[in-house]
C-alpha cells in the first residue's frame, strides 16, 4: 500500500484543471486516467469547445467569469491561446433569452440586444427571426490544446499523472481517509477526487449517494461553410414552441478551422453505456440536425455534416455536482457545459479536497431534493 495525499481518478478536462490547481498549491497529487493520452471514449476530446459567459442564473455567470480569467491564466503559464474570442449570441424563444439578459445584467456583463435585420446582415450563416442577444466575450475553447496544456503544467508543478490506469474500487477508509486500489497497488489518499464523467457511479454509486445520472452519446457534426472567409460567432438557439427545429429544445454551434462549422443539437443524445458504445451515428438524430442545419443555418450545407461521438453526464436539472462525502470529493455531471466551466469547477474541487480557510462552495441541491433544486443560489458562488 501507497500513501498520497489526493489521488484524481478521471483525465478530462475538469480532472486534469484540478491536478493544475492542486499542484499549484504545492499538493502532493496523483492522477489516475484510465485510457491513453488522448484517447476519444469521454467528453473532452477534440479540436473546440464553446466558451460562453451567456447563461440564464447569475451563479454560473459568476462562475463563468472565473473560469474566463483562470483559462487567460493557463495561457499566460503555458505560452498557448487557448481561448479565441469571437463573440457569441442567443437567439429564439424570448423568455429565455430575457432570462440571459438579467442573469448578465446581475453581473454587469456587457451584453447588446440586436434586431434581427442586423444580426442577419452581420452573420449571414446564421437565420435569425427575432431579437438576437450578443455577447462579446464568447468564443472557442482549443480543447485537446487545453487538456494537453493542463497536464503538462500540473506534472511542472510536481503532480504526477498515469494512464493506463483504470481503478477496479473506490472505499472509504475511516472518516478521514479513503483507499483506492488499481491492478498494481492499493493507494490510501487524505482525499480522492474521482472526476470520472460517465463511469462515476460504477465507481462510487454504492459508495457516495449520488444524483439520478444520465449518460448519452451526443453527435455534433462539422458542416462546410459555403464562403470560407465568412464571419461566425459562437451561437445557441433557444427553440421556441412551434419553431422548425428538427427536433431540438436548444441547438449550439462554432466554427472549429479546418473542419467546418461545429453544430449540434443540446440534450439531443441517446442512452448509452460509455463501455458498449459504437461511436456509430444515430440515424434519427443525424436527420434531425441536418433539417435544423437546412432550416437555421443558411451558410453551410446541410449534407455535408460529419459526425463526432462524445459522452455527456447530466442531472434532471441541468446542474453540476461538485461535492464532497466524507473522504471523497465528486465533481461529474457537467451536464454538456463542463468545458467552458473546467478551471472555476477544478478550483472549487481543490478546495474540497484541501479544506482551504475560504467556504467552499457546496452544490448539496441534486442530492438533498430541495425545493430550491430548479436554480443555484448565487450565494454557492460567493467566493468566487
Amino acid at each position: 500500500m501507497t500513501r498520497r495525499d489526493v489521488v484524481i481518478v478521471g483525465g478530462g478536462v475538469v480532472g486534469s484543471a484540478t491536478a493544475w490547481r492542486l499542484a499549484r498549491r504545492g499538493v502532493d497529487v496523483v492522477l489516475l486516467e484510465r485510457f491513453e493520452a488522448e484517447h476519444v471514449r469521454g467528453s473532452s476530446h477534440g479540436a473546440s469547445r464553446g466558451f460562453r459567459l451567456a447563461h440564464p442564473r447569475a451563479g454560473y455567470v459568476r462562475l463563468a467569469q472565473h473560469a474566463f480569467a483562470l483559462w487567460r491564466q493557463l495561457e499566460g503559464e503555458c505560452g498557448q491561446e487557448l481561448l479565441t474570442t469571437t463573440g457569441g449570441v442567443d437567439h429564439g424563444d424570448a423568455a429565455a433569452l430575457r432570462a440571459v439578459a438579467s442573469a448578465l445584467s446581475s453581473r454587469r456583463v456587457p451584453y447588446a440586444v440586436l434586431p434581427a435585420a442586423q444580426a442577419r446582415y452581420r452573420w449571414p450563416g446564421l437565420r435569425f427571426e427575432s431579437p438576437v442577444l450578443y455577447q462579446p466575450d464568447a468564443g472557442r475553447l482549443h480543447a485537446d490544446r487545453c487538456v494537453a496544456a493542463l497536464r503538462r503544467l500540473a506534472v511542472e508543478r510536481g503532480a504526477e499523472v498515469r494512464y493506463r490506469t483504470p481503478v477496479r474500487h473506490v472505499g472509504v477508509d475511516g472518516d478521514d481517509r479513503a483507499v483506492v486500489r488499481t491492478d498494481a497497488e492499493v493507494i490510501r489518499a487524505r482525499r480522492v477526487v474521482v472526476t470520472a464523467g460517465p463511469w462515476v457511479p460504477d465507481l462510487i454509486g454504492g459508495v457516495v449517494r449520488l444524483p439520478d445520472l444520465v449518460v448519452t452519446q451526443d453527435q455534433p457534426a462539422h458542416f462546410a461553410p459555403a464562403d470560407d472567409s465568412a464571419a461566425w460567432p459562437s451561437f445557441l438557439h433557444h427553440v421556441g414552441t412551434g419553431e422548425p427545429s428538427g427536433g431540438a429544445r436548444a441547438a449550439y454551434g462554432l466554427l472549429t478551422p479546418g473542419e467546418g462549422l461545429k453544430v449540434g443539437l443540446a440534450r439531443g443524445g441517446v442512452r448509452a453505456d460509455p463501455d458498449l458504445r459504437t461511436f456509430l451515428p444515430d440515424a434519427r438524430l443525424a436527420t434531425e440536425l441536418r433539417d435544423y442545419v437546412r432550416g437555421w443555418v443558411p451558410g453551410v450545407e446541410a449534407t455535408s455534416g460529419r459526425h463526432l461521438s462524445c459522452v455527456s453526464t447530466s442531472t434532471p436539472a441541468n446542474d453540476f455536482v461538485l461535492d464532497r462525502a466524507g473522504p471523497i470529493v465528486v465533481g461529474s455531471a457537467c451536464s454538456g457545459r463542463g468545458f467552458t466551466f473546467a478551471p472555476a469547477a477544478a478550483e472549487v474541487l481543490a478546495d474540497l479536497a484541501t479544506g482551504s480557510a475560504r467556504t467552499p462552495p457546496r452544490f448539496r441541491l441534486p442530492y438533498a431534493r430541495s425545493p430550491l433544486a430548479s436554480h443555484i443560489a448565487d450565494e454557492a458562488f460567493k467566493t468566487y
